[in-house]
């Protein structure tokens, strides 16, 4: 069973990550964001759910107005070609449905079949936006804590630059 929103801010608070959140409506695409931007502070961001040719799973995590450069992300991080994973790949590992991808989504991959890729541009903001587990919401916590959670789970993230 697919964790709830719920669950990931009790994992945070087991943590101690400080985290907030805001509904919004349903956000699909970084487009549709930009209005709440303002609204939100900190850097909002998006997430590739990806594949391989050899069926191994990516999450890229990067800056929403960086422009993903797939070829180049494959050589930097030693994956066999690039491509979107299916819908329903996604949901069966990290319970999620597409315009919902989330780092947060982790929490679901008990196999942990995920190699998780952080553009090295992330850290260098404070505070990241993501949709905790929906896109009705977005929660803000410091960058530094991503990554511990990424941790905390049991994922070493690589921390490349995922753009030209």
């Amino acid at each position: 069973m697919a964790a709830t929103q719920e669950d990931l801010f009790a994992f945070f608070d087991q943590l101690g990550i400080e985290h907030s959140t805001m509904a919004h409506p349903p956000i699909f695409t970084v487009e549709e964001g930009r209005a709440w931007h303002d609204k939100i502070p900190g850097l909002h961001c998006k997430n590739l759910f990806l594949k391989d040719k050899k069926d191994k799973i990516w999450l890229a995590v990067m800056p929403g107005d960086k422009r993903a450069d797939l070829n180049r992300l494959e050589k930097r991080v030693h994956a066999a070609r690039l491509s979107f994973g299916k819908p329903d790949l996604l949901l069966e590992v990290l319970g999620l449905t597409p315009g919902s991808v989330t780092p947060f989504g982790l929490i679901n991959d008990h196999q942990r079949r995920i190699t998780v890729v952080v553009d090295d541009d992330l850290p260098k903001s404070e505070w990241v936006n993501f949709h905790p587990l929906h896109n009705a919401a977005s929660t803000t916590l410091r960058s530094a804590d991503l990554v511990r959670f990424m941790r905390a789970l049991g994922y070493d993230p690589l921390i490349v630059d995922c753009g030209p």
